[in-house]
């Protein structure tokens, strides 16, 4: 379909075709699938034992342990379970920045609409949420095809007008998410880091897995822009008239500064952040965060 052409380039998803989106932590599920579980039930792989007690069906007493020291052990096993996945996009209006295929919300979406696409061929079930300064539409948990579909359509009738605000969006998600899952948010987090960090330490507390992709143009990581430039706020009426060349090393400490600042609420709350300058070519940008969870995993 048309829709899914504009969203999903089948350069991006030749590259990451045999790489699997797997959880860094243990996930909760209603169906069997390919994820460990934190719980544990009566299936494949033996996890340890605990005490009999009335009612437990005593087809799992583990006879060897009784017959050498008269116990009665119940023999648990780890069950596999199936990844939810809630990506959640910014469609903020400084999310308009950049021009064709680098303008970071058009970037941001096909960033999702691919890692959904991914997720849910691996018969997991994902779910979009976008938001500014609130939530603004958001799909429900599928493993079903169509769902990539239906997020294509949801991002083609998105409007970046508004002001962000994370926290109540993200507060919202943790009411909704229930379960433990992973959580997956696209922007440029150029937002009140307390109210983020707030609500991320939420979403952790629930023992989600949440990862920060933070999504930049390479003018505002690099600030080479000649001559004298008019500059125009996206979510207020500010206008700034400046040299870059002048002001490029303030920029660029401030910037620094608020990348650190990101950085080191990721770390304190165990997430991911990575930085997505969107000059880069996404095939390659997927590939190695895919290979580069993986391998995370391993170890």
């Amino acid at each position: 379909m048309a829709i899914l052409s504009k969203y999903i380039r089948p350069e991006v998803l030749t590259r990451i075709a045999r790489i699997k989106f797997e959880p860094n932590q243990l996930v909760e599920g209603t169906l069997a699938g390919a994820h460990k579980s934190p719980f544990h039930g009566f299936a494949i792989e033996f996890a340890g034992h605990r005490d009999y007690v009335p009612g437990d069906d005593v087809r799992h007493l583990d006879w060897k342990v009784y017959y050498r020291h008269r116990r009665y052990l119940i023999k648990q096993y780890e069950m596999d379970t199936n990844l939810v996945c809630h990506l959640m996009l910014d469609v903020s209006a400084s999310m308009r920045y950049g021009q064709g295929d680098a303008q970071k919300l058009l970037y941001a979406s096909r960033m999702a609409v691919t890692l959904g696409n991914l997720i849910v061929e691996q018969s997991d079930r994902v779910s979009l949420t976008t938001f500014d300064e609130r939530v603004v539409n958001a799909l429900a948990p599928s493993n079903s095809l169509a769902q990539v579909i239906n997020m294509g359509e949801m991002l083609d009738l998105t409007e970046p007008v508004n002001k962000t605000r994370i926290g109540p969006s993200l507060l919202d998600l943790a009411a909704r998410a229930g379960r433990r899952a992973v959580i997956v948010i696209f922007s440029d987090f150029f937002v009140d880091l307390d109210d983020l960090n707030d609500a991320v330490q939420r979403l952790c507390y629930d023992n989600h897995e949440v990862v920060l992709m933070q999504v930049l143009h390479n003018d505002e990581l690099e600030f080479k822009m000649p001559g004298s430039i008019r500059f125009v706020g996206l979510e207020d009426d500010l206008e700034i008239h400046a040299s870059p060349d002048d002001t490029r090393r303030a920029y660029l400490e401030a910037l620094n500064a608020f990348n650190d600042r990101l950085e080191t609420i990721a770390a304190a709350n165990q997430c991911e952040r990575l930085l997505c300058n969107t000059s880069r070519d996404m095939a390659e940008l997927f590939a190695d965060y895919l290979h580069s969870r993986s391998l995370r995993r391993i170890w």
